[in-house]
């Protein structure tokens, strides 16, 4: 919990103000990456963007995750084509209120879920990692698949919304809580 703090004391000094628009620019181009990036995988091809979202709100915390997260909405809203699919399935708020519109909202809930429970000691244990993970995922598929059931209604949404992607976000999930309490053992020894 020390280091927790410690990080939240070091973000919150003024001086700090560079490095968190540094942390916050780099971690919106993250997630515009992680949207792109296709890896084969059954039932359904994924993207990298659960994987990316859980470690920037695991390791920024719920303040500066969430303000990352929304630069990353605000791009898209923009015409930015930073999410999955676009600008092939349309570009900006148009894309957003769409059919998967919801689970944009869900990425903000993810950040601020996982970033509180982080702040409070889940972030250095692997299984309590992926508890917060599993707590931010509910989050971010709430709703997404509320928002799709207007579209498809309730069992396509769960058989088109969730049901292919469960798989590949608990995978990625289990890497994250595997790789960070690691990440954060090297960034004490050095």
């Amino acid at each position: 919990m020390n280091t927790t703090m410690n990080r939240m004391s070091a973000l919150a000094a003024p001086a700090s103000w560079p490095l968190k628009a540094l942390l916050v620019i780099g971690g919106s181009l993250l997630l515009w990456l992680s949207a792109k990036v296709q890896v084969p995988f059954w039932p359904v091809p994924m993207t990298l963007q659960v994987m990316a979202l859980f470690a920037i709100a695991a390791t920024f915390g719920p303040r500066l995750g969430l303000v990352t997260v929304a630069l990353y909405v605000a791009e898209g809203a923009l015409g930015l084509p930073v999410f999955a699919g676009t600008p092939e399935k349309g570009i900006g708020l148009a894309y957003m209120m769409g059919p998967t519109g919801g689970y944009i909202l869900g990425f903000l809930l993810m950040a601020a879920v996982v970033g509180w429970l982080a702040d409070r000691g889940f972030s250095r244990h692997p299984l309590k990692l992926f508890i917060a993970g599993l707590v931010g995922l509910t989050a971010l598929y709430a709703p997404g698949l509320a928002w799709l059931a207007q579209f498809v209604g309730a069992e396509k949404a769960l058989a088109f919304g969730l049901v292919p992607f469960v798989l590949g976000d608990l995978l990625k999930l289990v890497i994250v809580a595997l790789a960070m309490p690691a990440a954060w053992k090297l960034t004490r020894r050095a």
